[in-house]
């Protein structure tokens, strides 16, 4: 037996215990976890500074080691969103919908677990908390396939989670951590369809966020504040009928918090003191870094057209003082959070009152935007009879 199969078998094992734990046990469990994290904050803090030197020892930019980073506050931060799904209430169980038959049947639609989840993300090592915690809440076993980056971060955090649940009665593998970070044995696990209900990938697409803006002080939030994670803005477009007044006075201003390097159209290299030329590949590109890209639009329908064109369909914003321009904006563009006013940094699932996320989905079906607790449930049909059958 492989290596994969045998997690999967395990994690489908585990699976089948959950689904007939209640939600007050849950809660419980939930709690006792997060009481064990804020216990282990020292050890887990001591292993994720051995994947932050290694960083840095292999020339990882600044902004990267932030996002692999831990301390006290961050450790406080991830046990507080265990928490916060805990108080949430359980989708397990509920009832989506009701009714009788023209047969007469009495059909009843209710969430219930997926079953095995498998999870590849990026070097953030707070997504195996935030996962494992939905996945729990939900009944679902998870299998986590973190990056080699943050390795060291995520067998401790898995290790104080694995020791709660086995604390408490539960069986382990209901959350497990593939220790091989190597590609091969990421492919055979997306391909582990015998014991895997969903996989899903987190992070690596490109991420294009832009704002139509007359204030510097939403860009700067949006860039500056993380610009390591996925809901920091990449790429900024301005009305040309402010782009002379507004272009100085946000390159004055976001230098006071961080040089950021813009690449930028014609029109705005003119205007900017210090820019480089924009390529078409850096509209479409997800930096991750202190640059983003800048062009100047002459309407609103040009913005859309373009926010369209090279969107990613995760978030986008504007910010104006026009009703009607806001409304079109978030009415046609395609994206799963379109804000208006607001920085782009509020797209996350402990924000939104999810507890936390699972990742944010931007394809159309099932589940789109920030991943909550519903999104990781399926439903069934109950039915039942009085002995009719179907002529």
């Amino acid at each position: 037996m492989g290596y994969i199969d045998e997690l999967g078998q395990q994690a489908k094992v585990a699976s089948q215990s959950l689904a007939k734990l209640g939600t007050a046990q849950k809660n419980q469990i939930l709690g006792q976890v997060a009481d064990a994290l804020l216990a282990e904050t020292d050890a887990i803090l001591a292993e994720n500074a051995r994947d932050v030197a290694k960083a840095k020892d292999n020339g990882i930019s600044p902004v990267m080691v932030d996002r692999l980073r831990l301390d006290a506050k961050r450790i406080e931060g991830i046990v507080e969103g265990v928490r916060q799904v805990a108080d949430l209430p359980d989708p397990i169980g509920q009832v989506v919908r009701g009714y009788t038959n023209l047969d007469g049947l009495k059909i009843v639609q209710k969430r219930v677990p997926l079953g095995v989840i498998a999870m590849i993300f990026e070097s953030r090592p707070n997504v195996s908390v935030d996962a494992f915690s939905l996945a729990f809440k939900t009944s679902n076993a998870i299998i986590l396939r973190g990056g080699r980056d943050a390795i060291h971060s995520n067998t401790a955090l898995v290790t104080v989670i694995r020791k709660a649940l086995a604390q408490a009665g539960v069986d382990a593998n209901a959350v497990q951590l593939v220790e091989d970070t190597s590609h091969a044995v990421a492919e055979e696990l997306m391909q582990a369809i015998d014991y895997i209900d969903v996989l899903i990938p987190r992070g690596g697409a490109r991420l294009i966020q832009t704002i139509l803006i007359w204030r510097p002080k939403i860009v700067i939030n949006a860039k500056t504040q993380r610009p390591s994670v996925c809901n920091a803005a990449e790429s900024l477009l301005v009305h040309e009928a402010v782009a002379d007044q507004f272009l100085p006075q946000l390159e004055r201003e976001i230098a006071k918090v961080h040089p950021v390097t813009f690449r930028a159209d014609d029109k705005a290299l003119a205007i900017f003191q210090n820019a480089e030329a924009a390529s078409e590949e850096d509209y479409a590109t997800e930096f991750l870094d202190y640059v983003m890209s800048v062009k100047v639009v002459g309407s609103l329908d040009e913005a859309i057209d373009w926010v369209n064109r090279y969107t990613t369909h995760h978030s986008e914003a504007i910010i104006t003082k026009d009703l009607e321009h806001a409304e079109r904006f978030q009415d046609e563009v395609d994206a799963a959070a379109v804000y208006v006013n607001a920085s782009t940094r509020f797209t996350d699932g402990f924000v939104f009152g999810l507890g936390a996320e699972i990742g944010i989905s931007t394809q159309k079906m099932h589940a789109r935007g920030p991943m909550g607790l519903e999104a990781l449930t399926s439903t069934k049909f109950y039915i039942n009879g009085q002995g009719q059958t179907r002529q």
